[in-house]
């Protein structure tokens, strides 16, 4: 059955915690949502992830919505979460606009990073009937930031804390922490009655959330928040050179790997006519 935004807050109460990881394509979503992950995030690291983009600011409405499109429709009953890239919610009516674009592409709701300046459009987004998934502490898309725990002094913290009240008054129906203090996180998680998914966080948040390229082991490095669970880059790496090996050895395709034809027909083919030689 397909999850809701009120299935995912009620998960707040009741438990399980909620998993969540990045999704790109449409064989991921199927495997992803046969192991009943509970949400599918397109996001914006579709840029570096998959694109080759050098920076997740590259991204557009246009890259989210075709790979949204092809996640949603692997995707029988995980939430598809469309992360709003850079530029596309500058605007309230300019959120809006891309917001409802996602959900008719698929989207079960969308996320937006969140400062000061984002509560307007989470709120406006979210009066018009669109779930939205707020996003605080280290957000990528801001310019000229680099990657780093966010909230160690008191004047961040507080801030973190009143941005993540703002934004569940705004509407948002659940929040990512990202590289947030372990204890900060825990106060936010306890302040709030919506869900938090934690990436960098710590342990008390109300669920997880990973790009599915680290615990699959592809990324070149591992991030202390992240933990690889496979070598699949190793595992896909053996196959290809193996059948690379196969085809320059003849090893492949073999008998089994062909088609076959009743030796007549081969011979009344040699029989017909060229058609294409001159007279």
């Amino acid at each position: 059955m397909k999850l809701t935004k009120d299935d995912l807050i009620l998960r707040k109460k009741t438990g399980p915690k909620i998993t969540m990881l990045t999704s790109y394509d449409f064989p991921t979503a199927q495997l992803l949502d046969k192991c009943s992950i509970d949400v599918q995030l397109i996001g914006d690291s579709v840029g570096t992830n998959m694109l080759g983009y050098t920076d997740v600011s590259m991204v557009t409405v246009s890259d989210i919505v075709h790979h949204l499109k092809a996640v949603a429709r692997g995707a029988k009953n995980s939430f598809v979460l469309g992360d709003m890239p850079f530029g596309s919610f500058k605007t309230k009516e300019l959120a809006l606009k891309n917001a409802r674009l996602f959900i008719n592409d698929g989207a079960d709701g969308v996320k937006i990073e969140t400062e000061n300046e984002s509560i307007d459009k989470i709120s406006h987004v979210t009066a018009n009937g669109i779930p939205v998934c707020a996003h605080i502490g280290y957000t990528p898309q801001t310019p000229g930031l680099t990657a780093s725990v966010q909230g160690k002094d008191i004047k961040r913290a507080t801030e973190l804390l009143t941005l993540a009240k703002a934004s569940e008054e705004a509407g948002a129906f659940m929040i990512v922490l990202e590289l947030i203090p372990e204890k900060l996180s825990k106060l936010i998680t306890e302040a709030l009655s919506i869900p938090t998914i934690g990436i960098g966080a710590g342990r008390y948040c109300d669920g997880q959330v990973q790009v599915i390229l680290d615990i699959f082991g592809f990324s070149e490095k591992i991030f202390r928040h992240a933990k690889k669970y496979a070598d699949a880059s190793q595992i896909f790496s053996d196959a290809i050179t193996h059948y690379i090996s196969d085809v320059q050895n003849g090893y492949f395709p073999t008998e089994k790997n062909s088609s076959t034809i009743p030796e007549e027909v081969i011979k009344q083919v040699l029989l017909q006519p060229d058609k294409d030689k001159p007279a």
